[in-house]
């Protein structure tokens, strides 16, 4: 297999006087605390979009990380050659899980059978990845708020053709993800809220939300998808106001909706910021609901308003 990353070794604990910016100082992978080695208390996963799909642009420029394995197509080949360069990094941080969007592992397609085609095709390609580094999928998820057809909503869009398709991306990535053994499943409305109330019938909006939810669930059973669904809360961005905007407002959804019993929360450091709590707030909350399943850590600039998804 070709090595991307030619100069680059595999990250080792070398302990806190390392002055080697890529080893860990604090980290020992298999050092045993209190019974159970670090990488079992710690599972790390890494984010397929932040490693493999992130230009590094912004609202004012373009991205400026220009990839040599990647040769800026949205075509499948492409797609399937960024998966040896991601499973290489994953073997050399000695990170053991990894998570994604459909759309972050596989391009739309020109319809919706060859989007969902490209899916199995990738989901293919992972699977073999996986199977020959033991690598891991956390959790998979759909990315339902990117495409121009989700701008006024995926599942709370006026569009039952919209809802339609949204439903239709969300079984093909609770598939993916099953096939690949993910251990979980999260959805995140970014476009599931609203820019104007002028406009916005709420309860009508959260009714179909709620809807999507439950038919997840049941095909979660037909199709013997045992892993855990989370919900992840963040206020804003891309909406004006989103739904999930923190992890009370998804506990009385769940609630409201008879859906806590197969929903918990993906909380993240930078969306909590964004809600003007602290993480250890929104960790508080939803760990005494019974209801704190994973952890998306990061952290964000509070001199910045928008998700900057920076490095803890």
């Amino acid at each position: 297999m070709p090595d991307h990353f030619p100069n680059v070794s595999k990250i080792e604990f070398e302990g806190p006087d390392s002055d080697n910016p890529l080893a860990f100082r604090h980290y020992n992978p298999d050092e045993l605390v209190a019974g159970k080695s670090m990488k079992e208390h710690l599972r790390f996963g890494a984010a397929y979009w932040h490693c493999m799909r992130n230009p590094l642009g912004d609202p004012f420029g373009d991205g400026t990380a220009l990839m040599p394995w990647d040769d800026g197509s949205e075509s499948l080949d492409n797609a399937l050659a960024r998966v040896p360069v991601f499973f290489e990094f994953l073997e050399k941080s000695q990170i053991d899980y990894y998570c994604f969007h459909d759309r972050d592992v596989s391009p739309e397609g020109a319809t919706w059978a060859e989007t969902h085609s490209n899916l199995e095709r990738v989901t293919q390609e992972l699977k073999g990845a996986q199977d020959g580094s033991g690598k891991k999928l956390l959790w998979g998820t759909a990315c339902l708020f990117a495409h121009p057809r989700y701008a006024q909503g995926a599942a709370t869009s006026p569009s039952a053709d919209v809802f339609a398709y949204a439903a239709s991306q969300v079984k093909h990535a609770l598939e993916a993800t099953h096939a690949l053994g993910g251990e979980g499943y999260v959805f995140w409305g970014g476009r599931e809220g609203y820019a104007s109330l002028i406009n916005t019938d709420m309860k009508r909006e959260l009714d179909h939300l709620a809807q999507l939810l439950h038919m997840a669930v049941d095909h979660a059973k037909k199709i013997g998808f045992t892993g855990q669904f989370y919900i992840e809360p963040k206020p804003r961005e891309p909406s004006t106001h989103q739904y999930d905007s923190d992890a009370a407002a998804c506990l009385n959804f769940l609630r409201e909706y008879d859906l806590l019993d197969h929903l918990k929360l993906n909380i993240e450091t930078n969306h909590a910021e964004l809600a003007g709590h602290t993480m250890e707030h929104e960790l508080d909350v939803a760990s005494a609901a019974g209801a704190l399943g994973s952890i998306d850590a990061n952290r964000g600039d509070q001199l910045i308003g928008w998700d900057t998804d920076q490095f803890p």
